[in-house]
């Protein structure tokens, strides 16, 4: 394509290795000034390392960049904030004890004689940003006092402070409620409609559906297509993404739960600054059905299944697995009463990275007589029942048993997790954030083996920050907000404006359905 003003950015035969390996190759990106353009990918595709390239976090090895039709050399972020580039990262940046108005001129400070810092004119400049953009937010809060999805707001004030014309959205939408995704698909409409260029990265397809005008497709650090994003359905951006079919709705038969394994009753749960983060809690799961806990991060769902896991101390309540109370008790105490735990985080908590994939595969069940005599370790027996999960689980690369576990993709080291928590032949899985990083192939493997578990009667609890991930595979749905239980609803009752109210912390209207 030709080089042209009418475009804000254009990167052309953009390359991009890191030793051997060749994370983005001869990739081309065309964005029209003013328009909303989504870079869809699987994990490791290349997006954020491309949009890195743009922001000047990394450099290009081959490929040429034009803003606005002229060409241009990005050594750094400050090069890019100069020429008018902001990016929000997935994670904020921001000052939890600073107001709002002195992190968004932090690096870029208002000040009068002497060097002084002017505080009152700076909260003028930033009350004028606030009302252009019809950003709403408090200039003197504390970043700690407000909602997730007003510190977003304040990251995209910081960009627009200074000056950007061009916005990189990474993952935007990880951490918020629905009304809040809705809100920042006004925000990011409003914007382009002054003028902005927004470039979002995202593995989520009814967003991209709802909010972007113009889709790229990156698949294996190569650029594949480039479509106007209401020409496709949610199905064939999937089918594009992965370059296969894709389910994304999960198959499955009504739940038929049986008794009560599972039982969690008034626990309170402190976290590590001594306040409750579980408060009076209770949850029953039966055999056969997903339970689904939907809430926002920090709700207190890290400290429930830590509480549950043993993995820190309960201050009051039970925790209950087949009429066995095991709070305060050991992890090893959890494992060995049939519970397994996909943990959130599966590098730090998952796996030890160092170690083989068949010794990750036998973590929790080395001592036994299956893998160990007289304090000695069955190598060929490990070996035999990892290359066994290896093919079972469709683990890649094949025969990678041997290989240390730091080598496998995300999607693959989370494929051995969820092997080993299974072969366990626990009563109760525990799965947080199962899919948390994955594509949409990856999900749809992952939402298949909960249900298959299902049906062979072990309890499921399901804890996601990813409402629709809940909506589509649980039985029953749990909200979560401040530490309690504010609502449960059927899978047939469950829908996404009430769920997302309960999760905002809004009560539930009861003259609806």
């Amino acid at each position: 394509m030709e080089i042209s003003p009418e475009y804000a950015v254009q990167m052309h035969g953009i390359v991009k290795t890191f030793g051997s390996f060749c994370a983005l190759d001869q990739v081309h990106l065309d964005v029209k000034k003013g328009s909303i353009h989504a870079i869809l990918g699987e994990n490791g595709a290349g997006k954020s390392t491309l949009m890195n390239v743009l922001y000047g976090l990394y450099q290009a090895d081959a490929g040429e960049i034009f803003l606005n039709g002229e060409r241009v050399a990005i050594k750094n972020p400050n090069d890019a904030i100069a020429r008018g580039i902001g990016m929000v990262h997935q994670h904020f940046m921001l000052v939890d004890n600073f107001t709002v108005t002195e992190n968004i001129i932090l690096g870029k400070e208002v000040t009068g004689q002497f060097g002084v810092l002017n505080m009152k004119k700076a909260r003028e400049e930033v009350l004028k940003i606030v009302k252009e953009y019809g950003l709403e937010v408090d200039p003197d809060a504390k970043i700690e006092d407000i909602s997730v999805g007003m510190q977003q707001r304040v990251e995209i004030l910081k960009a627009l402070y200074r000056g950007a014309d061009i916005l990189i959205l990474d993952e935007p939408t990880a951490v918020l409620t629905p009304q809040e995704i809705g809100e920042l698909i006004e925000i990011m409409r409003g914007l382009a409609a002054n003028g902005k260029t927004i470039i979002i990265i995202t593995h989520k397809l009814k967003e991209i559906k709802l909010s972007s005008d113009v889709c790229t497709i990156i698949r294996r650090g190569k650029y594949i297509d480039t479509f106007p994003v209401h020409d496709v359905s949610e199905e064939e951006l999937a089918t594009k993404m992965v370059g296969h079919q894709v389910k994304l709705v999960v198959d499955k038969t009504p739940a038929e739960p049986g008794e009560v394994i599972f039982e969690i009753e008034n626990l309170t749960v402190k976290d590590e600054r001594g306040l409750e983060a579980v408060k009076n809690l209770s949850l029953r799961v039966r055999r056969g059905e997903i339970i689904g806990i939907a809430g926002v991060d920090g709700n207190g769902q890290k400290e429930l299944v830590e509480a549950i896991t043993c993995l820190t101390k309960v201050e009051s309540g039970a925790i209950r697995i087949n009429g066995t109370e095991i709070q305060n008790t050991t992890p090893r105490n959890v494992i060995e009463h049939k519970i397994s735990t996909i943990h959130e985080d599966r590098q730090r908590r998952g796996l030890v990275l160092p170690f083989t994939v068949a010794e990750n595969t036998v973590l929790e069940k080395y001592r036994s007589s299956q893998f160990s005599r007289r304090g000695m370790l069955l190598l060929d027996k490990i070996s035999a029942f990892a290359k066994r999960l290896v093919e079972d689980y469709d683990i890649r690369p094949a025969g990678c048993e041997e290989r240390p576990a730091r080598g496998l993709s995300g999607g693959n080291q989370q494929k051995v997790i969820i092997a080993r928590e299974i072969s366990n032949d626990p009563d109760l899985l525990i799965a947080v954030q199962p899919t948390r990083g994955l594509d949409v192939g990856a999900i749809e493997y992952v939402h298949k083996m909960l249900v298959q578990e299902r049906d062979k009667g072990k309890g499921i609890l399901l804890v996601s920050l990813e409402l629709d991930e809940i909506l589509n595979v649980a039985d029953t749905v749990c909200v979560i907000y401040g530490g309690s239980i504010t609502g449960t609803f059927t899978q047939e009752e469950a829908d996404e404006n009430t769920v997302g109210l309960l999760m905002a912390g809004g009560k539930r209207n009861e003259n609806a359905g």
